[in-house]
């Protein structure tokens, strides 16, 4: 069985790798015409990092990313909420590794190619649509000319190109654009000294106010102690623009909501101005679809679940589709139809609950209720806003929405 994936990013090469390991021949069809550096961070939490670690592809990762030990969740003027540990810190076999997307994506494009082959990579080549007959699936393509390449035959087509899938387009041409969630977003990376330990994820303030998300993504190799630093500014914004990774954005549409954020652990304006490129988003998603999958073709990752960018979890999710799409194909070998559907019914219901729970409670719920409950005002001590047992419900409900909580992970563990 041939299969074909429309799309070179996390989902689609992880698809690419786990298909591989399972003696699947597979090609991947790229729209860019060379795989470059872009994004900002990104983080893996337990479930992600258990199925990259089941391609060997761990040292690697870890050689490359911060080995996330905690989360801080801190009001705007700089006092602790709540902080619990991470990944290998709170007992997973597995650690959270927070990671330039450029380092994970070399990470997974390295493995391709020498366990696939380069020309199993097909760059330069942009998914046009498809037709689909009793025989297989062809997938129209054209050259970043605009000069139309010869269509691909395959068994199987899987759409693994994001919140613009043009696969998605094809199966659901009466889609509006993305949901708008109210909340535009700025990111950047800046070399910076070690903020608490080196290795905390912070988030702190609240989307009304101007919140902001701050985790190291690289150990700088130079021996003076410094790190790469992602941060990443949401405030609620009536308007924006549509959504693009690559949009510049300007320091001045949002510094204003960090101008006195100077705690003793982190100078946050300081931390903005020294950053030479911000990026603009808004925080969008799509309601989630009632099917994935028409006979021969289905969806994967933000193709098929996009969602707003709050639980650190979108790659995480196209890595357990990708996972959950191997075994099924896997399972039924020959019978593509079948492996589609046991796929979607494995996945689709999952996806949809992390997708509402990103709207209304995802991680940083927790700053969100704290901002409520106190007006916005700084607190004498938190117990006496919220009891800690509300906290850890806060953190843990979310986690097993979203398919980590570590009992549940460490026996589908024992289980595989």
């Amino acid at each position: 069985m041939d299969i074909s994936i429309v799309g070179g990013g996390i989902g689609g090469l992880t698809l690419a790798l786990m298909l591989h390991a399972t003696g699947r021949p597979c090609r991947v069809f790229e729209t860019a015409p060379e795989i470059r550096p872009v994004g900002v961070g990104i983080n893996l939490l337990p479930h992600a990092m258990k199925e990259l670690a089941g391609l060997g592809l761990q040292p690697a990762l870890e050689a490359r990313a911060v080995t996330t030990s905690a989360a801080a969740f801190y009001n705007r003027f700089g006092q602790l909420i709540y902080s619990e540990p991470l990944g290998r810190f709170a007992g997973y076999p597995w650690p959270q590794l927070s990671i330039h997307r450029a380092d994970l994506q070399a990470v997974l494009v390295e493995a391709f190619v020498e366990r696939i082959g380069a020309d199993r990579l097909h760059l330069g080549h942009r998914a046009m649509g498809f037709e689909e007959d009793a025989l297989g699936v062809r997938l129209h393509l054209q050259a970043a000319t605009g000069a139309s390449l010869p269509a691909h035959p395959a068994d199987a087509l899987i759409g693994a190109d994001g919140i613009h899938s043009a696969i998605r387009r094809q199966l659901f041409p009466d889609e509006g654009p993305p949901r708008y969630s109210g909340v535009n977003m700025w990111r950047g990376v800046v070399s910076g000294a070690r903020i608490l330990n080196g290795s905390t994820m912070i988030r702190a303030g609240w989307l009304a106010t101007g919140k902001m998300v701050i985790y190291p993504i690289r150990n700088e190799p130079d021996g003076s102690g410094r790190q790469l630093i992602n941060w990443v500014a949401e405030i609620e914004t009536p308007t924006y623009n549509r959504q693009d990774w690559t949009r510049a954005g300007r320091l001045e549409d949002f510094a204003h909501a960090f101008a006195d954020w100077h705690f003793d652990w982190l100078d946050v304006p300081a931390l903005l101005r020294g950053t030479r490129e911000i990026l603009e988003y808004p925080m969008v998603d799509r309601d989630p679809l009632p099917r994935w999958s028409f006979g021969r073709v289905t969806l994967l990752g933000d193709a098929a679940h996009p969602m707003v960018p709050r639980g650190s979890n979108g790659a995480g999710q196209a890595i357990l589709d990708a996972r959950a799409l191997a075994d099924a194909l896997a399972s039924t070998p020959g019978e593509p139809v079948a492996a589609l559907a046991t796929y979607e019914a494995v996945r689709r219901e999952a996806t949809s609950r992390v997708v509402l729970t990103n709207r209304s409670a995802p991680p940083d719920a927790i700053i969100g209720e704290v901002y409520r409950r106190t007006g916005d005002k700084p607190f004498r001590h938190i117990d006496e806003v919220i009891s800690r047992e509300e906290l850890v419900a806060l953190s843990d409900g979310y986690k097993k929405v979203a398919g980590y909580d570590k009992q549940a992970l460490a026996a589908n563990n024992r289980e595989s």
